[in-house]
C-alpha cells in the first residue's frame, strides 16, 4: 500500500493562489468600508441640517446659536450630540459655525483616505458639498 501526500510544489502553489486572492480582496474591502463611512457622514450631516431647519421653523426663522440648543429643547431636535466624539471614521463640527441666521457643519475623516475619502460640509438650507481630503 502506497502512502499519498502533497508535494512541496503543490503546497506552495496553493499558498501562492490564496495570497493572490487576499491581495485582491483586502483593498476592495477597505474601499467598501470608506464608502460606507462617507455615506454615514453625509446622512449624519443631513440629520443635523433637518434639526436646524426644524428649529428655525419653530423659532420664527431663527437658527440655533449653539449646537446644545438642538439637544436641550423640549422636545429635543436631536437625540444625541454628534459632535462629542468621532463616529464611523468621521469627526463632526458645528459649534463654532452656528448663529441665528444660519449654520455650517462639517464632517472630516479621522484619518484621510483610511476612514474617509471626502470632507463634507452642510450649510443653511441643507446644501451639502464635499471636497477631496488631502493627507
Amino acid at each position: 500500500m502506497q502512502k499519498r501526500s502533497f508535494t512541496l510544489v503543490e503546497v506552495m502553489l496553493v499558498v501562492t493562489i490564496i495570497a493572490a486572492l487576499v491581495a485582491i480582496a483586502i483593498p476592495q474591502l477597505l474601499r467598501m468600508r470608506i464608502n460606507a463611512n462617507d455615506a454615514a457622514a453625509q446622512t449624519t450631516l443631513r440629520t443635523i441640517a433637518i434639526a436646524c431647519e426644524d428649529y428655525a421653523s419653530a423659532n420664527h426663522g431663527n437658527y440655533p446659536s449653539e449646537f446644545g440648543a438642538l439637544l436641550n429643547s423640549t422636545p429635543a431636535y436631536l437625540n444625541e450630540n454628534y459632535t462629542s466624539r468621532s463616529r464611523q471614521g468621521y469627526n463632526f463640527n458645528c459649534s463654532a459655525q452656528m448663529n441665528m441666521v444660519g449654520y455650517n457643519c462639517s464632517a472630516t475623516p479621522v484619518a484621510c483616505n483610511m476612514t474617509g475619502a471626502k470632507i463634507f460640509t452642510i450649510t443653511t438650507g441643507s446644501v451639502l458639498t464635499n471636497t477631496d481630503c488631502a493627507p
